[in-house]
């Protein structure tokens, strides 16, 4: 039907490859189609494991297409060699289930998956291809600007011996179809035949809908048999009995961790001979000596006992922002979100039971500013902070779950804290600095001071010694590290290091029996077993997960048989708010992207996919996109020069070394270039000037170091804004008169007016994500103090208004949510439509 081309791309620097429609199919109407829906569902889909295609046009009345240029073979000509080694076979099957889920997410359903439309990259990345057959749900397609399917009801179309019972009977299909296929290629990569293959097409056709394929364990004997369950339910004939979500598919695959694949090997011990002439005596004496020798020498190097994670079951399926608190054995306790508007917090209570079911509410708060954070060791009280500013802090609270009234706990003032297992001493921490003191919060004394904010205080389980995270210490911004200090305040020292870089642990808890810290990073469960033997000075951490699901909040059951988690899908719809009708609606075409900024001609659009961080351009009403960056840069609040031709972007430290960094691209080509190499300082929130002969940038925020500083673009020096020391996020206004930024704990809006050189306070509240109006006379901003919304503050009084209400609309985005305006100022969100449910991981006995 068509020939492929390798070209050369001169304007992008890149190879690419460019597909055309031969003279023969470019004359069918149907082929054309096909052709042009192959272009636009691969193009509606930003996944690493399925096909990039730039561009789609017609030349000469030849259609054609341009994509990326893959260098390697398509799996089934890796096939034709023989089975796949099970890892190699795991691992290709998490690639595809992720690039499907990408594509059902969107609502789109491949219908032709196979061997031969699979590419496998000589990196070992494998790619779907060949969308020319995809079926497209009517709401996403009018939403993507996408063709519902061109088949008709009754027609056949696939490829036999991979089509599911369903599309050879030509009935309606969904996602359920393309797990089918999945699973026949699956079969197929751990046996080295085809689950359905037979003489004719007829035969295979008539295999699909009446026979079971020959069992793998014939064909591969050494094949687990969790593997084998999952390929079975995958190609069962009634799609109600398959997988029914290819994250549910993909997380299965995932608990095929690497013990569970490996596979035993014999061993032979040559029997020791004794000497002649050795007495019983001496030679028992021997014996012992050896048998001595060999116990210590199999306690040196014994793998010590690992918690395995042998199967998973979904507790909850509402799909709403949560995180685990704590569990009493027979309830968990959950953190709700209630219209997240930065990094997740919870702001409501919620209990269910640990076997899984609805969740209930739980209204003891006092003060809706109150976040929970810890579960008492009795499972009777929960700790909370009635806090304000990000992160979110002020006094600690106890409430208790049965009876009695909430309490202040002393003079504390903190974001974070937990109660020792005797339910004696509080440990709890002010921003940078942790404190210990008696459990009713009297007889404070501060432990330890830290370089960042500590987070996630956790007691080992004799309370000798304290766990903690914090979110800077090394000049990176945004790290997640994990300490350990003892009760005593001494023997402090970092866990972890060199696990990750950047660092990204976070979030332990120790195990019931004590044997074991579980944590997260990387998305994924990891262990580390206590340091129990003088033979074991040092274990190193074992990854316990290989989920597609990014899971967090590890939650150890109380008897050692389960951990609860949460399993987060990420994705996002970007919405408008309109203040007439006071309704949102979806906005260039309800993308997944965030950080929005308008050329000063509203005529183009700078934006960053989420959750990618790729940062593209695009006009106004979604054409001529261009990316400017490619992962693993992660961009950061583009915005567009004066004269349109550059966007300046910042990005987090890409390690524990590197402080965030600005950069510079033109709107025309990607090849970003770093505006400060040399600066050792965080570079944040770099904005224009309204000339565009500078750039106004700070640090970060809760830093009372940070300042507001200014670069001169012509001479290259920086100079610092006066009285800027705690501010951090500045924002030029339009006509040049104003820089507005935060204080450094978010609770204060303040004004640098530059005819009178003096900062002045605007507002009060909790705020994030600072905008100016077109015509700079007001500022908006997001507010969570009691409340989420979008306020409105004038300039010349001082006077706010609330915007837009979000209490119901759940935000997400790389930092839990942005704001920005459109053109007309109205309020641009990126709306959750991503799921994150409570999962409960069965652990094999020991």
């Amino acid at each position: 039907m068509g020939e492929v081309y390798r070209a050369r791309d001169p304007g992008l620097n890149r190879d690419v490859a460019i597909k055309v429609l031969s003279e023969l199919a470019s004359s069918e109407p149907d082929s054309v189609r096909r052709f042009q829906q192959e272009a636009r569902a691969a193009a509606a889909l930003n996944h690493p494991n399925i096909l990039t295609v730039y561009q789609m046009g017609i030349y000469e009345g030849v259609p054609y297409l341009v994509s990326e240029l893959l260098e390697g073979q398509t799996l089934q000509e890796s096939l034709r060699i023989g089975p796949l080694n099970l890892r190699k076979a795991i691992g290709y099957g998490m690639q595809i289930a992720n690039g499907l889920s990408a594509a059902h997410e969107k609502g789109i359903v491949h219908r032709d998956l196979k061997p031969g439309n699979l590419f496998v990259t000589k990196e070992g990345q494998v790619k779907i291809l060949d969308f020319g057959l995809a079926k497209l749900r009517q709401p996403e397609a009018a939403a993507s600007n996408l063709t519902p399917t061109i088949t008709m009801a009754g027609m056949v179309w696939g490829t036999p011996g991979y089509m599911s019972p369903e599309q050879v009977r030509g009935q309606a299909t969904d996602h359920r179809s393309d797990i089918f296929a999945f699973g026949a290629i699956l079969y197929q990569m751990v046996s080295g035949r085809r689950a359905f293959e037979k003489t004719t097409t007829a035969d295979t056709m008539s295999a699909v809908l009446n026979e079971e394929p020959p069992s793998i364990s014939q064909l591969a004997p050494d094949t687990p048999v969790a593997l084998q369950r999952i390929v079975n339910r995958c190609l069962e004939k009634k799609p109600e009995h398959r997988f029914q979500s290819t994250p549910d598919l993909a997380f299965a695959l995932g608990t095929l961790s690497d013990s569970t694949i490996s596979l035993p090997t014999a061993s032979y011990e040559k029997k020791p001979e004794v000497p002649r002439g050795l007495r019983p005596a001496t030679f028992a004496a021997a014996l012992v000596a050896v048998l001595i020798v060999a116990i210590l020498g199999y306690l040196s190097v014994r793998t010590p006992q690992w918690p395995k994670v042998s199967s998973y079951v979904q507790l909850t399926h509402d799909g709403q922002q949560k995180s685990l608190i704590g569990t009493d054995g027979s309830r968990l306790y959950l953190g709700l979100g209630i219209g997240s508007s930065g990094s997740f917090t919870a702001h409501g209570i919620a209990e269910m039971p640990v076997s899984g079911g609805e969740l209930r509410r739980i209204s003891i708060t006092p003060s809706p500013d109150m976040v929970p954070i810890a579960l008492s060791a009795a499972g009777t009280e929960l700790l909370v902070v009635d806090g304000r500013g990000s992160p979110p802090r002020g006094p600690l609270w106890s409430l208790p779950l049965v009876g009695g009234s909430p309490r202040r706990l002393g003079d504390t003032i903190g974001q974070t804290g937990a109660w020792s297992p005797d339910g004696k001493i509080l440990a709890y921490a002010n921003l940078s600095d942790l404190f210990l003191a008696s459990a009713d919060g009297t007889e404070s004394r501060k432990l330890v001071s830290m370089r960042g904010n500590v987070e996630h205080i956790v007691w080992s389980p004799n309370g000798g010694h304290l766990q903690f995270d914090t979110t800077e210490s090394t000049g990176g911004l945004g790290q997640q590290l994990v300490w350990e200090v003892s009760a005593l305040g001494t023997g402090l020292h970092r866990l972890f290091e060199g696990l990750h870089d950047p660092p990204e642990e976070c979030c332990g808890r120790w195990s019931a029996d004590g044997e074991h810290f579980i944590f997260q990073s990387s998305g994924q469960i990891w262990a580390l077993p206590q340091k129990s033997s003088f033979l074991h000075s040092q274990s190193k951490p074992i990854q316990m997960t290989f989920s597609p699901l990014s899971l967090s909040s590890p939650l150890p059951s109380r008897d050692g048989k389960k951990i609860f988690v949460i399993g987060q899908m990420y994705r996002g719809e970007l919405m408008r708010y309109d203040s007439k009708s006071g309704q949102f609606s979806p906005f260039l075409g309800g993308i997944s992207a965030e950080y929005l900024d308008f050329s000063k001609d509203g005529h183009w659009v700078a934006y960053v996919s989420y959750p990618e961080g790729s940062l593209w351009r695009s006009t106004v009403d979604g054409n001529e996109r261009l990316q400017l960056t490619y992962p693993p840069l992660h961009a950061m609040l583009p915005r567009w020069s004066p004269d349109g031709k550059k966007v300046i972007f910042f990005e987090f430290g890409s390690s524990s070394r590197k402080p965030a960094r600005m950069y510079a691209v033109s709107s025309d080509e990607g090849s970003p270039r770093q505006l400060l190499p040399e600066d050792t300082r965080h570079q944040l929130d770099p904005n224009w000037s309204p000339d565009g002969s500078k750039v106004v940038y700070g640090g970060q925020s809760n830093d009372p170091t940070s300042t507001i500083r200014i670069l001169d673009l012509a001479n290259r020096q920086v100079s610092e804004l006066p009285g800027s020391q705690g501010l951090y996020s500045p924002r030029w206004s339009p006509d040049g008169r104003f820089i507005a930024a935060f204080s450094a704990d978010s609770t204060r809006l303040m004004l640098f007016e530059y005819a009178n050189r003096k900062w002045t306070e605007l507002a009060l509240g909790s705020f994030s994500w600072l905008n100016w109006s077109r015509d700079g006379q007001h500022v908006y901003v997001l507010d969570s103090r009691g409340r989420d919304a979008v306020l409105r503050i004038r300039i010349k009084d001082y006077q706010s208004e609330q915007v837009a209400d979000l209490k119901n609309f759940l935000t997400v985005g790389r930092l839990g949510g942005s704001l920005a305006l459109a053109p007309d100022d109205s309020p641009l969100l990126l709306h959750d439509t991503g799921s994150r449910d409570v999962y409960a991981l069965d652990l094999e006995a020991h």
